[in-house]
């Protein structure tokens, strides 16, 4: 799977429609940037997002301990 993906790989990856990708990007509940007026989707970040709705408490955990480790 490339690193980089389209709205397309994205919702192939995450097994939605393409719709719903364009919805939770539309609605900020998914990471994804505008590069030249199309969408693009990091892997690792929709992995991180993918990680973050099934348990948000141990991930915002891990945040604080990279940052308050990186001082």
């Amino acid at each position: 799977m490339k690193e980089i993906m389209t709205p397309r790989e994205a919702a192939e990856y995450l097994s939605v429609h393409v719709r719903t990708i364009y919805r939770l990007v539309k609605n900020g509940e998914i990471p994804g940037r505008k590069v030249g007026g199309s969408w693009r989707f990091k892997k690792n970040a929709l992995d991180e997002w993918l990680t973050w709705r099934e348990n948000p408490s141990s991930t915002e955990k891990g945040q604080k301990e990279r940052i308050q480790g990186s001082r």
